[in-house]
């Protein structure tokens, strides 16, 4: 069967592509990224396993085009602006982890008895995180506007400046050093790598907005051109030394100024990860699983450190600026793996002669080890925040300077109703809450959505309904109604239904007022009435009831006017 297949490169491909669908499925069920299945489709269509993988020159052009097109779509998204708004504490944890996990990581695998120039670049590789991986799972569990979910995503943006400057590195110290690079004078390549950034800088101020305003009338065509800008640019790179990665990141900045950077980003994500499965697909085919044996002590002890030391450092730093242990413990989380670009910038430095293969394997099985479990790690990272939450007191400072601290902005009001979950609906409730005379408290663990209701004249909480500790110091004493308006998204590995934490926490906080929450379903609305709820509001009911009352005869009733509230798609592009 096996020389069958590999009788056509054709036909090889299309047996990997059917194994990748096939392992992918089953990792999906057991809740694994993607990254992982691909890795593992490699190694069983590898020479250890069924040597399926024969058309190695086919997979390597593939997987290189991939590597081009994912250095482009992290150009494209260095704006200038995006760096000027990263705020000091992505800033400070982002640096700060990085420093850490590279100055700690060397000396490790120093004492693991790996050479200098490996342990640097092993310790390097452990700085990365998934920015892939971490969105996703936040999104899963609709975090990513939350305070925890915000701030991770600004030290993902610091780690990604992070591993563009050690590419642009690593591409000036081998210079001429790896195959396929073109040998000569240092000074020589790298004055054509500064004719190079001059040649996009031109383009962007002279061509790049006209020329893709053109392109986006046949908006297929403008994506063959982000294609053709990111191929070309990865060759010129190779070409003159620099690299085939700085290269496709060059072409990516060329574009990042233009108004159709989100356009091309999302047409080219597609491909990027279709491509990418053959970099980890050939990345698996050359590990030797009979020696992986010999690296099982050092993979044990840097899973181990990227799992622990990792988010202990992120915890540490944001403790010290100021915010509370839970926000840090959850944040800190979501860069307990290492990414794609850690194998990337390995494999980088095994072209160029730095490293050999077994420190490839070994970052290897540190990323299918730290990715798998980070994975369950931040999926049940509440469950495990209310296990290690005791220990978590000494990085937490009194008063927490930078977050709002319990109880902060009511100031010992006495309130009518509290509304959890500020979106459209919540907003709604509120205003017209506030229009009859009562006295409203909003909570939401989105710092625009608090921020927003602020500008509206309304008190407001940041925080997060599942927190017994915040839910006990709100001002439930006297408060005749809770209300939660908070969606629930039966997606990711834990299901936490928030609507049931919150009847148990403010119940178990002494409230004796009562409670009234949203569903969609009859199902849910029977158990929410059953668990404890006053009131089940259906919103998609409860205003088709109001449409026949108005279509039959009803009464007209003053509308209250909702501002414009960015959407979640708006916010996270």
């Amino acid at each position: 069967m096996t020389e069958l297949i590999a009788q056509s490169a054709f036909g090889e491909v299309a047996a990997l592509l059917v194994m990748a669908a096939i392992i992918g499925f089953i990792g999906i069920i057991l809740r694994q990224p993607l990254i992982v299945s691909f890795i593992a489709v490699g190694l069983i269509a590898g020479p250890s396993a069924f040597d399926v993988v024969r058309s190695d020159a086919q997979i390597g052009l593939l997987s290189e085009l991939g590597i081009a097109v994912l250095l482009f779509l992290v150009g494209i998204k260095l704006d200038i602006k995006l760096v000027r708004s990263l705020g000091a504490v992505s800033l400070m944890t982002g640096l700060g982890q990085v420093a850490f996990t590279s100055i700690l990581g060397f000396f490790i695998g120093l004492a693991l008895g790996l050479d200098a120039l490996t342990s640097l670049y092993v310790a390097v590789a452990l700085t990365f995180s998934s920015t892939i991986i971490i969105v996703k799972l936040l999104s899963d569990k609709r975090e990513i506007d939350s305070l925890h979910g915000q701030i991770a995503l600004g030290f993902l943006i610091v780690q990604d400046l992070v591993v563009v400057f050690a590419m642009i590195v690593l591409s000036a110290v081998g210079i001429g050093a790896g195959e396929g690079h073109r040998s000569g004078n240092i000074f020589i390549v790298l004055g054509s790598g500064v004719v190079l950034v001059g040649l996009v800088v031109l383009f962007v101020r002279y061509a790049a907005n006209p020329l893709t305003e053109r392109l986006a009338r046949a908006p297929e065509l403008l994506v063959i051109f982000a294609i053709a800008q990111a191929a070309i640019f990865a060759a010129i790179g190779d070409f003159v030394g620099l690299g085939k990665e700085v290269g496709g990141l060059l072409a990516g900045v060329s574009l990042a100024s233009t108004p159709y950077r989100e356009t091309i980003a999302a047409r080219l994500a597609p491909l990027r990860d279709f491509l990418l499965l053959f970099f980890f697909i050939a990345l698996g085919a050359t590990l030797d699983l009979s020696l992986l044996g010999a690296h099982v002590t050092g993979a044990i002890v840097f899973s181990l450190f990227v799992l622990i030391g990792n988010p202990l450092i992120v915890i540490a730093i944001m403790g010290w600026m100021g915010y509370r242990k839970r926000t840090g413990f959850l944040a800190g989380l979501t860069v307990a793996q290492i990414s794609e670009f850690s194998l990337i910038f390995v494999a980088m430095g095994l072209t160029l002669g730095h490293v050999d293969k077994d420190a490839l394997g070994l970052v290897t099985m540190v990323g299918l080890v730290t990715i798998a479990a980070s994975t369950y790690m931040i999926t049940y990272s509440h469950q495990l925040y209310g296990l290690f939450e005791p220990l978590l007191g000494i990085f937490e400072r009194k008063g927490t300077p930078r977050e709002p601290s319990d109880g902060a902005h009511h100031g010992g009001n006495r309130y009518d109703v509290l509304i959890f979950g500020l979106g459209r609906f919540g907003t709604a409730i509120g205003l017209r809450l506030k229009n009859k005379g009562l006295h409203v408290l909003g909570i939401d663990f989105n710092p625009l959505a608090v921020r927003r209701w602020r500008n509206l004249g309304l008190d407001t909480e940041y925080g997060d309904a599942t927190d017994p500790e915040f839910v006990a110091a709100l001002p439930l004493k006297g408060t005749e109604w809770v209300v939660s308006t908070i969606p629930v998204h039966p997606t990711g590995l834990s299901h936490e239904d928030t609507r049931m934490t919150l009847l148990q926490t403010t119940r178990s906080a002494g409230f004796r007022g009562r409670i009234a929450v949203t569903s969609h379903s009859k199902p849910d609305t029977e158990d929410l009435l059953t668990s404890g709820a006053d009131i089940v509001l259906e919103p998609f009911q409860d205003a088709a009831d109001r449409a026949v009352d108005l279509l039959t005869g009803g009464e007209q009733m003053e509308r209250t006017a909702i501002p414009e509230i960015e959407t979640e798609e708006k916010i996270t592009s």
